[in-house]
C-alpha cells in the first residue's frame, strides 16, 4: 500500500547537506536532490523540504535515517492511508525524535490507553503531572522549538520524490 508525505530539514550546517541527501535516496531508493535555502532563523544553516510517496512506513525509516545526524532540526510526516493512521517525526537537537500518529487533517491523535495512563498517573501525583504529560503526548516541547524554524521556511517550494519498487 502506497502513501505520502513530507520531509521538512528545518536546518543543517551545509557540510552536511549531501549526507541528508544521501540518507533520503537511500530510503526511497531513488537519487535525492534538495532545493537547499539559507534558513532565515538560525545563521549559517540551511533548510530544504520534499514531498516523498513510498509504501506505508517510510516515514519512519526516513526519520530513523535523519537522525544519525544529531544536530539537525527536522520533520517527516506520513498521511494517513486505509487501516493506517498518519504519523509526524519531530527531531531537535537536545530533545531528541519525537513520534505520533495524526488523523486525516494533521492532528496529533493520543491513544485511549495513553490517556487513561496519564489521567493514573494523575490521580497519585496531581494536575501538573497530567499537563506534563498531555504536552508529553502532544509534543510540545518540539513544537514550540521547531516552530521559528517552521515561519522561516513559508513560501518555499516543495518538490515530490517518488520511492522505486
Amino acid at each position: 500500500m502506497s502513501t505520502r508525505g513530507v520531509v521538512y530539514v528545518h536546518s543543517s550546517p551545509p557540510a552536511v547537506n549531501p549526507h541528508v541527501e544521501w540518507a533520503i535516496s537511500g530510503v526511497l531508493d531513488a537519487r535525492v536532490q534538495l532545493d537547499w535555502t539559507v534558513q532565515d532563523a538560525a545563521p549559517g544553516q540551511m533548510r530544504a523540504e520534499c514531498s516523498w510517496t513510498g509504501p506505508v512506513g517510510t516515514a519512519a525509516r526516513l526519520a530513523s535515517a535523519l537522525r544519525a545526524w544529531g544536530m539537525l532540526r527536522f520533520e517527516v510526516t506520513e498521511d494517513p492511508s486505509p487501516g493506517t493512521d498518519g504519523e509526524r517525526f519531530s527531531h531537535v537537537p537536545g530533545l531528541g525524535l519525537w513520534h505520533g500518529r495524526t488523523s486525516a487533517n494533521g492532528d496529533v491523535v493520543i491513544g485511549e490507553d495513553q490517556l487513561r495512563s496519564a489521567m493514573a498517573a494523575a490521580r497519585r501525583t496531581g494536575q501538573d503531572a497530567l499537563h506534563h504529560r498531555l504536552d508529553e503526548l502532544l509534543g510540545r516541547r518540539w513544537d514550540d522549538a521547531l516552530e521559528p524554524y517552521r515561519f522561516a521556511g513559508d513560501g518555499s517550494a516543495v518538490g515530490w520524490l517518488h520511492q522505486v519498487g
